[in-house]
């Protein structure tokens, strides 16, 4: 059998982490938000599933831009129903 495939090493997708308890709630703070009012991703995600994040985990999206150089998104893991 070959080699098994990961997502996360293709050349189009971005780099995934799953913040940090603390993380996660400076993240909150500084925007003055709960993590319902973040933007969501499913946990049937394949890189969701590949870093093995769980439901209520936020993850930080690193995107290479041509303008900002980096982008960074947040997205709260959500159970797809």
């Amino acid at each position: 059998m070959g080699k098994k495939y990961k997502v996360t090493d293709h050349i189009r997708v971005p780099e995934h982490e799953v913040l940090s308890s603390d993380e996660k709630e400076e993240l909150l703070e500084k925007f003055g938000i709960n993590q319902k009012q973040l933007p969501k991703i499913y946990d049937k995600d394949p890189v969701v599933k590949e870093i093995e994040a769980s439901v209520g985990d936020v993850l930080k999206i690193k995107r290479k831009s041509p303008t900002a150089g980096e982008a960074i998104y947040y997205r709260l893991v959500v159970e797809e129903k």
